[in-house]
């Protein structure tokens, strides 16, 4: 879209992620109007969502405006709060077979909403903050770049288990965070030992007290990663912490020893 902001770079601050796990009124209307903004017409919209909520179309709706409009809009209401993702998804596929860039606008509609999804592809995916972002996909990024595949795969996935709808998979996400760190560790030591061990055998790894931070970090991975604690389960913002963590510690190890071991 050829706006006056667009074309002088301007944008709006991102807002503090505050929309994670529900999909309230504001949000429900705003893809309404963007995928107008996009060129679909509503009966594309009710297309979209009579196929995705198995109902069946007004067949006394037949003007776009107003009444396929206030159809979409009884239909959105009725969505799930996490269907309103699916046909965030579904929108994107739509707009992206007629060549329309739909996910740029969403991903922009998010950070100004303070949505915590973005669109990569047609698939949405979790959002942090931006020293969250910079750590796990920088991190990813220079892991590939390095030759750990298995540690930047570990990496995706730890995004995908907290991306999972409607129920994050929390400990799953701990769990693939710290094998990537443990991957990288092992690597440039040149070693098959366990990350715990790996750290006791080569000291200076990371700086100290670096080195206590990621020995507790391991131990908590073993009560909330690996071995759960029967009534503690790990909260979406722990998972959030070890996965940056360990995206930005895996990024100094491939940064400080690039070409191998130590």
């Amino acid at each position: 879209m050829d706006t006056f902001s667009r074309r002088h770079g301007l944008n709006r601050p991102d807002a503090d992620i505050t929309v994670r796990y529900e999909a309230p009124d504001d949000l429900r209307h705003a893809v309404v109007a963007l995928a107008y903004q996009c060129g679909l017409k509503p009966s594309d919209l009710r297309g979209v969502l009579c196929s995705m909520l198995y109902r069946t179309p007004d067949r006394s709706n037949w003007s776009e405006f107003p009444n396929v409009d206030g159809e979409v809009r009884d239909l959105i209401c009725d969505c799930e709060w996490f269907e309103i993702y699916d046909l965030i998804e579904l929108l994107a596929q739509l707009c992206e077979r007629r060549g329309v860039d739909f996910a740029g606008e969403a991903n922009r509609m998010f950070r100004i909403m303070g949505v915590g999804w973005q669109l990569v592809g047609t698939h949405l995916e979790v959002r942090g903050s931006e020293a969250f972002e910079l750590a796990v996909k920088e991190g990813q990024r220079e892991l590939l770049q390095r030759g750990n595949h298995t540690a930047g795969s570990e990496l995706h996935e730890a995004i995908l288990d907290l991306s999972r709808r409607p129920n994050p998979e929390v400990s799953g996400a701990i769990q693939h965070a710290m094998a990537a760190l443990e991957c990288v560790a092992r690597d440039v030591c040149e070693s098959k030992d366990t990350l715990g061990d790996v750290l006791r055998k080569n000291p200076n790894l990371f700086p100290k007290p670096v080195d206590q931070i990621v020995a507790k970090a391991w131990g908590y991975t073993s009560n909330y990663g690996r071995h759960l604690v029967e009534g503690c389960p790990p909260a979406f913002d722990e998972a959030e912490l070890v996965v940056g963590l360990s995206g930005v510690l895996a990024r100094y190890l491939s940064r400080r020893f690039p070409k191998g071991g130590i």
